[in-house]
């Protein structure tokens, strides 16, 4: 970085007063502390990250300077090679207020080496992602997800052990292979059962789970919550109850093969959510449409069906469809896979987590399989005026959040779900320590007030009990619409 960089980031941090997923602050007044888990978790994220010493935050992110940057940066180079693998920090000393701060610049490290970890704690204890200001440890499944791209697992061609032969011996699956022959020459001439091991519905003539999915009478039977759980609630919270105490409008579950399941979730979208009649001013005549274009919406299910992930780790996790009166979310067991990140979606050619059920799916002429659902997605939403889609990859879970016309922007874009729940939680005005103890073991207040809750009272949607004293120790925080 460059100096005038650094001081701007310090002077950022000092205005704030908290950290953030990008960067971490120590004091190293009397030595260099143990970085390692930072060093982990801004080299696996998205964008890096940078560790700023010399500030003292318990002290109310005074500057307090490093107690020798030359050995300071020393010890750090010494921290990060016992990283695997090893860390290359880009360090930046500058002099503030005639006392020396140092910026270690830690870039993201490319997928195919994550997860980054101390080598002291072993991969499993030692690597660490990025959650709001605070390094948390990885997950096992976190861990898996990196091993299963970088090995190449392919988690839906393991076994159903339950299963046996017969349990393939179905129509869709005759109907499948007739047009195999038909369409795939190469194919034709060859005896059903290879042409199912050949296509990964089999080994060793025992199912696997692509063809349980595929083509089993009843997948659920084998893997209950490999299903879809949907729920239409009456309000933009979950906690939102209707005019007669309803707290759904409608809840199902979604089970079938992955295309008996993405035709049902389709209908039930369509059936939970409103038709509009729009006239067209110029030619008078009347025209019927959805709060969200189906094509999206069929995409999007359709996407998490084929990307999901299927392994072991994820055999209680369905997929969820929730729809709000303002938005519709969509999530799916297993971030982003392999090389792909969020603002490469519809612009590149992904990494396909689930290659076998994917090609079945493009042969039964389900889906195209040209990496063309995401751009299809974008342009559904800008023909019907509405806002792009929000797409967030976080903690093993995908989501995609559609806004309806009703859907209220704020400056600076739409409300996030740690937004929201504020705003539900101030209904009623709480305090600083209330607003802590919601986010008790996930965000320090400090960074939930830099982050959230002064960027509300900005935008005007909470507002303070005490507002000619806004840093009374008196101060409650309320919802804009209680007056």
């Amino acid at each position: 970085m460059l100096e005038s960089e650094v001081i701007e980031l310090v002077s950022q941090i000092q205005k704030n007063k908290s950290e953030s997923n990008y960067f971490e602050v120590k004091s190293a007044r009397a030595g260099c502390p143990k970085i390692f888990d930072t060093l982990s978790s801004f080299s696996n994220q998205q964008g890096g990250g940078k560790i700023v010493f010399g500030i003292d935050e318990s002290g109310g992110y005074e500057i307090c300077g490093v107690y020798d940057a030359a050995d300071l940066q020393k010890k750090i180079t010494e921290q990060s090679v016992q990283m695997e693998p090893a860390v290359r920090p880009l360090c930046t000393v500058v002099d503030i207020e005639g006392k020396a701060v140092v910026c270690a610049e830690i870039q993201e490290i490319d997928n195919y080496q994550k997860p980054c970890f101390y080598k002291g704690a072993g991969r499993l204890k030692g690597s660490y992602v990025r959650v709001g200001d605070a390094d948390r440890q990885m997950s096992e499944y976190e861990v898996y997800s990196y091993e299963a791209f970088k090995k190449k697992i392919q988690d839906e061609l393991r076994l159903t052990e339950r299963a046996s032969a017969d349990d393939l011996k179905t129509v869709a699956l005759e109907k499948y292979l007739l047009d195999v022959k038909i369409k795939k020459k190469n194919l034709s001439a060859l005896p059903d059962k290879k042409i199912c091991r050949l296509q990964g519905f089999t080994i060793d003539d025992k199912p696997t789970l692509a063809g349980i999915m595929l083509f089993s009478d009843y997948p659920q039977a084998f893997y209950p919550q490999l299903c879809i759980t949907a729920v239409s609630v009456p309000g933009t919270e979950m906690s939102m109850v209707g005019s007669v105490g309803e707290r759904f409008i409608d809840n199902k579950r979604i089970d079938g093969t992955i295309t008996q399941m993405l035709d049902e979730a389709i209908l039930f979208v369509r059936k939970n959510t409103r038709q509009k009649t729009i006239i067209d001013p110029e030619t008078g005549k009347r025209n019927d449409r959805t709060d969200y274009p189906t094509e999206a919406i069929r995409e999007l299910i359709l996407n998490a069906l084929i990307h999901r992930d299927y392994s072991i780790h994820t055999d209680s996790a369905p997929i969820t469809i929730r729809i709000y009166s303002d938005r519709l979310e969509i999530e799916n067991p297993g971030g982003l896979y392999g090389r792909m990140t969020l603002d490469q979606l519809g612009k590149v050619s992904a990494d396909t987590r689930n290659p076998f059920i994917a090609n079945a799916l493009e042969l039964m002429g389900v889906t195209e399989n040209r990496y063309s659902g995401i751009p299809t997605v974008l342009a559904a939403m800008e023909d019907y005026h509405l806002t792009a889609p929000k797409f967030e990859s976080e903690r093993g879970i995908f989501r995609v959040t559609l806004y309806n016309s009703d859907a209220e922007p704020r400056s600076g874009g739409y409300l996030d779900d740690n937004e929201r729940l504020i705003l539900d939680y101030c209904k009623t005005p709480r305090s600083r320590d209330e607003l802590e103890e919601l986010f008790k073991g996930k965000m320090t207040i400090a960074y939930v007030m830099s982050k959230y809750v002064h960027k509300l009272i900005e935008s005007g949607l909470l507002k303070l009990t005490i507002p000619e004293k806004p840093k009374s120790k008196l101060q409650k925080y309320f919802t804009a619409h209680l007056g």
